[in-house]
């Protein structure tokens, strides 16, 4: 009896363990598995550093304006060098043309307010700057108006000697308005040529690249037609800024010029009826 008993529990001990091992099978699989994510997550959140360490390290283009200053041969570098002096040369007349035209539309307001106002012409003169352009045309007519005299002179009446030299004094202001137009009117119209043949250059060292290697690989392209790119751009650049100031400064200097002539004008009218009171 007592060894029947003994094998009943051996039975049921056997059928427990039988029993537990696969619970404990399964609880070791998901501790393994969560493990295992655990793991890949920490790899995977390890793997993002040297990319973006890689991202934020910079990379230097090798077609850009560096590498055409480094790598471009003569006539490339000819040809932008070109382009700078063209494109400082126009800022600059740019510049001094609009400050020049900005003191004599000051200058004429000036005139207009206390020029004749004064007592005389000569008056007037001593209040006006030196190297005005106003003082210059009223003490041109002045001194025509004074000294109308000569064996040649004298048979052109004093009313026209006084217009011719009044007349002169203008065209002689106008002329220094109007320099250095010229340069931006030329600057406007070649710049876009002169990057066109950049362009043409870069181009044709393209294709030369091409011919020797024996293949259209795109770092034998990028590079030459990467710098005919740039030309273009530059010659643009150039160009833009030229045209627009030249057509500015014309349209300021009309202006200005009308002033000028008015205030001519009047000087002409002032001395012309001085000279009718004396003969009177």
């Amino acid at each position: 009896m007592i060894s029947r008993i003994s094998g009943l529990f051996a039975a049921i001990a056997f059928a427990a363990a039988i029993a537990v091992s696969p619970v404990h099978a399964q609880e070791a699989k998901p501790a393994d598995a969560a493990s295992a994510v655990v793991e890949g997550a920490a790899a995977d959140a390890a793997a993002p550093a040297p990319v973006a360490a890689a991202a934020a390290k910079p990379v230097d283009n090798p077609y850009g304006l560096k590498a055409m200053l480094e790598h471009g041969d003569f006539v490339s570098k000819g040809v932008l060098a070109l382009l700078v002096i063209m494109s400082m040369g126009s800022w600059y007349i740019l510049i001094t043309k609009l400050w020049d035209s900005h003191k004599l539309s000051a200058e004429a307001k000036s005139v207009r307010t206390n020029f004749f106002k004064k007592a005389s012409l000569a008056e007037g003169i001593k209040g006006l700057s030196e190297g005005s352009a106003f003082r210059f045309i009223a003490a041109s007519a002045i001194e025509a108006s004074e000294h109308h005299e000569g064996a040649l002179t004298e048979n052109i009446d004093h009313s026209t000697w006084v217009t011719m030299n009044v007349e002169r004094s203008v065209s002689e202001v106008n002329s220094r308005v109007q320099g250095g137009l010229g340069f931006l009117a030329t600057v406007g119209s070649t710049s876009p040529f002169i990057g066109l043949f950049g362009t043409v250059w870069g181009i044709l060292q393209a294709l030369t690249a091409i011919g020797v290697a024996g293949q259209a690989s795109i770092d034998k392209v990028a590079g030459p037609v990467g710098e005919a790119l740039l030309m273009t751009a530059f010659g643009l650049a150039v160009a833009v800024p030229a045209v627009l100031g030249y057509n500015w400064m014309v349209n300021r200097n009309k202006e200005v010029m009308g002033q000028i002539r008015a205030f001519a004008a009047d000087v002409h009218g002032v001395l012309m009826g001085n000279r009718q009171v004396t003969k009177r």
